[in-house]
């Protein structure tokens, strides 16, 4: 299949496609006339990509990963395994900093919320029109 076939299949752009082949994580063969043509396998291999990149994973770790899958052997399999634990490790760091950002804008929200209600409630008895309370005591505005 030629390059627009595949990045259809894919939904990959064709600039993508040529990134990849670039960057060693796809290969094509060439027609005499210089046009790409792709097997039925490279639909996989560009959606296992595609996994990867939203992993977090760089170009770099991707070339570095897919020996082992392509050939798996002890030597490789090691190698891969030592990186896609320092991987893991780092995408466990981003995903600890994700929650804790989520925890504080959870926190933001609850604030405005609970202000938001403040304005909806009725004023409580024994207060004046202005605010204050009946003793003379002022009670600070939001």
């Amino acid at each position: 299949m030629r390059i627009g076939e595949l990045a259809a299949r894919t939904d990959v752009s064709v600039r993508s496609l040529r990134y990849y082949e670039e960057q060693g994580l796809l290969t094509s063969s060439r027609s005499t006339s210089g046009q790409r043509h792709y097997t039925e396998a490279e639909v996989e291999r560009v959606r296992f990509i595609q996994r990867l990149y939203a992993a977090g994973l760089s170009s770099r770790t991707i070339s570095e990963l897919l020996p082992c899958v392509e050939m798996p052997s002890e030597g490789n399999s090691d190698a891969a395994l030592e990186r896609m634990a320092q991987e893991r490790h780092r995408l466990s760091e981003y995903i600890d900093e994700l929650v804790r950002t989520r925890d504080a804008l959870d926190g933001v929200m609850a604030r405005a919320r609970a202000y938001r209600e403040s304005l909806r409630t009725p004023a409580r008895e024994g207060r004046s029109s202005r605010g204050g309370a009946d003793d003379g005591s002022t009670i600070p505005q939001a």
